[in-house]
């Protein structure tokens, strides 16, 4: 078998007999499951006249003020907010704020 597929019998928690069953998900599937995540420093909105203007060197102004915390996105959905830092010469993010996970549900 191989590590991306697995049989339904062992995704899903096995019933009691005479149970009715409860389909709950094993968290080691869950846990193999990716997702995109995005750091987002800000959005804007422009018309196409615009954007066909853009040439190498243009600026585009982001409705983010300087100094607020970046969006860390999880499959589009904000989970967390942070300032960029830099890791061995690679750009990260420190979190500075983390959605409470009831809140996050709530989006889903």
């Amino acid at each position: 078998m191989s590590d991306t597929f697995q049989d339904n019998d062992t995704a899903l928690a096995e019933p009691k007999a005479g149970a009715m069953p409860n389909h709950q998900i094993n968290p080691e599937v869950l846990q193999n499951i990716s997702v995109a995540i995005k750091v987002e420093v800000g959005r804007t909105k422009m018309k196409i006249r615009d954007l066909l203007r853009l040439t190498q060197g243009s600026v585009v102004e982001l409705e983010r003020i300087a100094g607020e915390p970046l969006d860390l996105l999880v499959n589009d959905t904000v989970v967390a907010q942070g300032e960029v830092v830099l890791v061995n010469d690679r750009y990260g993010i420190r979190l500075t704020r983390v959605v409470p996970a009831s809140d996050r549900m709530k989006n889903l």
